[in-house]
């Protein structure tokens, strides 16, 4: 396993996951440390099952009847809650839509880290061998010299459509190894990083949701489902309320009950050495300040209780970043001091980076929500176990461009 520093009060904060960066990039070290590290994590996909990845069982069978039959139709409904949620977010959070890339540099270090271990779709171009590109993960970092690329005065941020790929991310109903989300950063002061101004940007971006929901709801004749206000609550207090629950329990415990809940506190590690509450990259949330409440972190997930697949459901991740000092601290907890001689990182801690707020809200994840789809591969072109593929035909649920192919079984799923 990784090497773990000893455990003390100013390293319980070590993101176990992104300790893996220390290890050789062996594929099968890779999936040993990911069976270390999603036994903690707050995911959905069963590993031990072979169709680990279908909907819940009472979706199957019967038990569930899509929105849309009609794709044209759903098509233009798809396009309806992605065009009606952008220019919310435009216009509650003060944001500017600008073009993203989509790959950069490995040398760089503007992709995102995520977790520390996923391992990133990479080519050469042909004409200039030696030189590595990225699909990125998120745009995390590159938003932020994007702010200051852009001018971006304080107060004002931008949005961007940003189209990725996860290579090691789960394959399952609520996950897809190609990613599409709103990718959004805010320029805000230093004094800006507090739990406060995270919590009202939390409620901006709700507000443009709840509002997303309704529009869509009117048009499609869909039943509304989300309270008009958002719940906050922290990992610290669910761990000490809920001590033996699963990172999942607790999200859904929170979620039943309060149908929409923000969750405070993500990356880091509990005093037994245990993920807090999933991991965080080191460069870009900060997860380690103290709060008033006496917790850590700046930063959080926007979960919702899905109605169709009767769990919590996350749609966003969001917080306010790293500033010079934070940055160092967290490189150093995670064991990859050597991050800070990349060129981002060398711009944030010379000042050149403004301060900021951001996160990303997945676009597909969105639609399932908003479409009542029982699997995300319903509101995406995506690919996904085909044995499932075909179990899930079966029984009337249509994934996206898949099981089209009967009399060629190696395209079945292509």
């Amino acid at each position: 396993r990784p090497h773990v520093k000893s455990v003390t009060k100013s390293t319980i904060f070590l993101s176990a996951v992104d300790m893996a960066t220390t290890a050789k990039p062996q594929q099968q070290v890779t999936h040993f440390l990911f069976s270390i590290v999603l036994a903690t994590m707050a995911c959905t996909l069963n590993r031990d099952d072979p169709l680990g990845g279908l909907p819940p069982k009472h979706c199957l069978d019967g038990g569930y009847k899509p929105v849309f039959t009609d794709k044209l139709l759903l098509e233009e409904a798809l396009l309806f809650c992605k065009t009606t949620l952008e220019n919310n977010l435009k216009e509650n959070v003060n944001l500017v839509r600008v073009s993203a890339p989509l790959f950069v540099t490995r040398a760089s270090g503007f992709n995102d880290n995520l977790n520390g271990i996923e391992r990133p779709a990479t080519f050469e171009p042909r004409d200039f061998p030696g030189t590595h590109l990225e699909v990125p993960f998120s745009l995390a970092k590159w938003k932020r010299w994007a702010l200051h690329y852009y001018g971006v005065e304080a107060g004002k941020g931008i949005v961007t459509d940003f189209r990725g790929l996860r290579c090691d991310d789960d394959v399952d109903f609520t996950h897809s190894l190609y990613v599409d989300q709103f990718d959004w950063e805010k320029h805000i002061s230093p004094e800006d990083r507090n739990v406060e101004y995270l919590k009202s940007t939390v409620k901006s971006i709700y507000k443009a949701l709840y509002d997303t929901e309704q529009a869509v709801c009117e048009k499609y004749g869909i039943e509304p489902f989300l309270p008009e206000e958002v719940t906050f609550a922290t990992s610290d207090d669910m761990i000490r309320d809920h001590p033996h629950a699963t990172p999942k329990q607790r999200e859904n415990i929170l979620c039943e009950k309060h149908k929409a809940v923000f969750f405070i506190g993500i990356g880091g590690l509990k005093e037994d050495g245990q993920l807090r509450h999933d991991g965080r990259a080191p460069d870009y949330d900060d997860w380690i300040t103290e709060r008033p409440d006496g917790g850590f972190g700046l930063n959080g997930d926007l979960l919702v209780w899905n109605p169709v697949l009767k769990q919590s459901f996350e749609l966003s991740s969001m917080g306010i970043r790293v500033n010079p000092e934070v940055l160092l601290k967290q490189l150093d907890l995670c064991n990859v001091p050597e991050r800070k001689n990349f060129v981002w990182h060398k711009m944030l801690l010379d000042g050149t980076l403004p301060q900021t707020i951001g996160g990303g809200i997945g676009q597909s994840r969105t639609c399932q929500f908003l479409l009542r789809a029982c699997h995300i591969g319903e509101v995406q072109h995506g690919w996904y176990n085909p044995a499932e593929v075909d179990i899930l035909k079966k029984d009337g649920i249509n994934l996206l461009g898949l099981g089209e192919f009967d009399a060629d079984p190696s395209a079945k799923s292509s």
